[in-house]
């Protein structure tokens, strides 16, 4: 691994609220709880876009730059880290800051790059894996053998939720909005996806 450098590169919102450009800052040093990520790819959620517009303050504590998932290499860790070492591939959640070339990220919000997905594509995974897994198995505690309603299963929240409550042992049911997003959505394993369009999903 080569030296980490003393600026990152960022993007910046420009004064219109509209357009980005790109600006250098000081290297982030991980916090005793964090890890330094080489940023390798970024998401887009609608907050990142709400807030390029102007419409979407970032929370109270959170970096002012956009990008809230981000994939790529750890090159360093906090002195509470135990978990991820120097060389680790994760992919994270960010409390912001995930548009620029280094970010750093609480090592809780880190997952290891599933066996067969790209590192780019891993940068999608963050933020509904952790939602689906907060929601549906800490807080609803769905378990094997239950029946799973998912509304909107082609959304990013819908085929997360199908992929992991089918990998749990759940029965999952869902609905979508055409007969290509119902095949798709039992292409992941529901049991049986509704069209909302053409047909009551409560019969």
């Amino acid at each position: 691994m080569s030296t980490i450098p003393a600026t990152r590169r960022i993007v910046i919102v420009n004064s219109d609220d509209h357009s980005l450009s790109h600006g250098t800052e000081a290297m982030p040093a991980p916090a005793a709880n964090e890890v330094l990520i080489r940023v390798i790819g970024s998401g887009v959620n609608r907050p990142d876009l709400m807030q390029r517009y102007g419409l979407y303050p970032p929370p109270e504590g959170a970096s002012p730059i956009l990008g809230l998932e981000v994939s790529g290499e750890v090159v360093a860790v906090g002195s509470d880290v135990s978990r991820w070492v120097v060389g680790d591939m994760v992919c994270a959640l960010c409390n912001g800051g995930g548009y620029a070339d280094y970010t750093v990220a609480p090592s809780s919000q880190c997952l290891p790059i599933p066996k067969g997905m790209s590192v780019l594509d891993a940068a999608a995974l963050p933020e509904t894996v952790f939602t689906v897994w907060h929601n549906v198995f800490q807080r609803a505690k769905l378990k094997a053998g239950e029946h799973f309603l998912v509304h909107g299963g082609s959304s990013g929240i819908g085929t997360t939720a199908i992929s992991l409550a089918t990998a749990m042992g759940a029965k999952v049911y869902t609905t979508a909005g055409s007969e290509a997003k119902c095949a798709a959505c039992e292409d992941l394993g529901a049991i049986k996806a509704v069209n909302y369009k053409t047909e009551a999903f409560e019969t």
